[in-house]
């Protein structure tokens, strides 16, 4: 008898230690018993038992942990295709979380984490694609309110198209332009992905778009657009610097001729005073002495005419020139 209580005993004991099962905090359990889940009485909603612990039928009943958390859902970007036919590489995250745990296991196969987001990620890009496929990259990347201001200056124009090139392809949109067709796009995919999320138990709780790039044979094309644009600008302000240079060019050189005109006109009448006032001194001198004046010019005469040695000078002694080297009485004198 004695030996028989043992093995009784022992198996007592691995049932009852069977029988029992642990939830974790953050985990759902669900109860599978002959490949059906166990539901709460006379209801079709599956039974879940919150973190604790609780007990089973051995051997007959599997319990299976759900995760309770809200998870992430980020995966590889796709490429998407625009209204302009233009294909974009969109990059996104989705935060979801269990809703309904025996929809859930149903739908994913025993509860799979991997087949859950396969599945929410099919229905995110098709709600993604056709929100795309109908929105310009403009409306996409810059918001509506950024697209539609109207400007006439071509220069201004030009330098916005190219920071929108620029910001398309780095994937650095200031927020103040993102508040337009960008977040409507992600409102919408949101409240169409919580619906059709809904068939698979999963509550998706946020999506959001973390960047938008463009493909690289379509950057290539962008950075040659750009440099386009901004050589065509360049070459709008040499020409106005140019332009400018020449009227300032023209004005100084008008500047300098008035200045030059001015001062030679006022040297010409200061040389005008100056020989007048020469020749009314000249005058008064001859006016005073006749003879004299006309003794001391024979001399300034004679002397730059007898000023070196070798100077020959064939003359008449009875010229004029000779006069008063000739008359003693007018040397007396």
């Amino acid at each position: 008898m004695r030996k028989l209580m043992i093995p009784v005993v022992v198996i007592f004991i691995a049932l009852l230690l069977m029988s029992v099962f642990v939830v974790k905090e953050g985990e759902r359990g669900i109860v599978v018993r002959f490949g059906r889940i166990l539901k709460d009485n006379n209801t079709e909603i599956a039974r879940i038992y919150e973190p604790g612990l609780h007990f089973k039928v051995p051997v007959f009943d599997r319990v299976h942990d759900l995760d309770a958390r809200i998870q992430t859902m980020d995966d590889q970007a796709d490429r998407f295709l625009t209204a302009e036919k233009k294909d974009v590489i969109i990059d996104t995250y989705v935060k979801w979380r269990i809703k309904d745990f025996g929809k859930y296991y149903l739908s994913t196969g025993g509860g799979n984490t991997s087949t859950a987001e396969a599945l929410l990620k099919r229905k995110v890009v098709d709600s993604l694609r056709a929100e795309i496929g109908s929105k310009e990259i403009k409306q996409i990347v810059s918001g509506e309110d950024s697209i539609s201001t109207p400007t006439t200056d071509s220069d201004i124009a030009q330098t916005k198209a190219a920071k929108a090139a620029l910001a398309v392809i780095e994937g650095v949109v200031p927020v103040k332009e993102v508040e337009g067709q960008r977040d409507k796009i992600m409102a919408d995919v949101l409240e169409e992905t919580r619906e059709s999320a809904k068939d698979l138990g999963i509550e998706v709780v946020d999506f959001r778009i973390k960047k938008i790039n463009l493909p690289d044979e379509i950057s290539e094309s962008i950075y040659r657009r750009m440099r386009a644009e901004r050589e065509s600008v360049a070459r709008s302000y040499r020409s106005q610097g140019r332009q400018r240079a020449e009227e300032l060019r023209a004005r100084s050189e008008l500047e300098v001729a008035t200045v030059l005109s001015e001062a030679k006109r006022k040297a010409q009448v200061i040389r005008g005073d100056a020989d007048a006032k020469a020749a009314e001194i000249y005058s008064k001198a001859y006016s005073q002495n006749p003879e004299f004046y006309s003794f001391w010019r024979s001399l300034k005469a004679y002397e730059k005419s007898f000023n070196s040695k070798n100077d020959v000078l064939v003359v008449d002694p009875n010229n004029e020139f000779f006069k008063y080297m000739n008359h003693s009485e007018l040397k007396a004198n």
